[in-house]
C-alpha cells in the first residue's frame, strides 16, 4: 500500500538523479552516523512512492553480499565495528541507489532523452543496454527449459554447459541482434543530424518534484546535523 497513488513511474531523468544522489552521498559520507539514519529514511522513502518490490529485491543483495563483505572489512580492520558499518553503508547505497532504476522503461527513457535532444548514438546506446537485462534473462530462462525437456543433465558439466547451453544461447542472441538492426533501420531510427518527433513526451509532475526534493531534504539534513 503506496502512500501516493503513482499512475505512472518515475520521470526518467529523476529516477536517473535519485540514484546518483543516493549513491554519491551514500559512499563519500559511509562513514559519517548520519549516513545509516539517511539511508533508512530513503528507504522508506521509496517504499512510499511504491518501489517496495524493488526494495524487497535488493534486501537479499543487501543482507547477504553486503552482510559478507562487513564481516570480512571487521576482521581484517583488526574488528573495527566502525569499518564494518561504513562497508555495509557503501553497499546499501548501491542497493537503494538500484531501486529507482527498475521503474524505468527503456521506452520511456528514450522518449525523454529525444526530447532533450541527446545525441542520436547516445540515445540508441542507453535504449539497448536497458533492454539487453530482460532480453538475456528470458533467453536463459529459454534455453534452460530445452535443456530440462530434453533431459540434457546438470548444467555443472562442462560439457554439457558448453554443448547444451552456451551455444545455442550465443546462437540466439546472435538472431536477436541481427533482428534489432533490421527493426532499427525499418523504425527510421538514424544516427545522423535527421529531424524526428516524439509521439508521446515524458512530463514531470507534482509527485516526481515532491520525491526528489524530499530525497534532497534527507541528503542536506543529513549533511548538516
Amino acid at each position: 500500500m503506496t502512500f501516493f497513488k503513482y499512475k505512472k513511474t518515475f520521470y526518467p531523468l529523476v529516477a536517473i538523479a535519485s540514484a546518483l544522489l543516493i549513491m554519491v552521498f551514500g559512499l563519500v559520507m559511509s562513514r559519517k552516523a548520519n549516513c545509516a539514519y539517511f539511508l533508512i529514511g530513503a528507504f522508506v522513502w521509496l517504499a512510499l512512492f511504491g518501489c517496495w518490490k524493488g526494495l524487497l529485491r535488493a534486501l537479499p543483495l543487501f543482507a547477504i553480499i553486503g552482510g559478507a563483505f562487513a564481516l570480512i572489512s571487521y576482521y581484517t580492520s583488526g574488528k573495527n565495528a566502525q569499518s564494518a558499518i561504513a562497508m555495509l553503508n557503501r553497499f546499501g547505497a548501491v542497493c537503494l541507489a538500484v531501486v529507482p532504476g527498475m521503474s524505468i522503461q527503456a521506452v520511456a527513457m528514450t522518449r525523454n532523452l529525444s526530447q532533450l535532444h541527446t545525441p542520436r548514438a547516445a540515445t540508441l546506446g542507453i535504449l539497448i543496454t536497458l533492454s539487453f537485462v530482460p532480453v538475456l534473462r528470458g533467453e536463459i530462462k529459454r534455453v534452460r527449459e530445452a535443456m530440462r525437456t530434453r533431459g540434457a543433465g546438470s548444467i555443472l558439466n562442462p560439457k554439457i554447459f558448453y554443448r547444451a547451453f552456451l551455444i545455442p544461447l550465443v546462437t540466439r542472441l546472435v538472431d536477436i541482434s541481427d533482428t534489432l538492426a533490421l527493426s532499427i533501420e525499418t523504425r527510421g531510427f538514424t544516427l545522423g543530424k535527421s529531424k524526428y518527433t516524439v509521439y508521446k513526451r515524458e512530463v514531470i509532475n507534482v509527485f516526481d518534484v515532491v520525491y526528489i526534493l524530499g530525497l534532497i531534504a534527507g541528503v542536506v539534513l543529513a549533511a548538516v546535523l
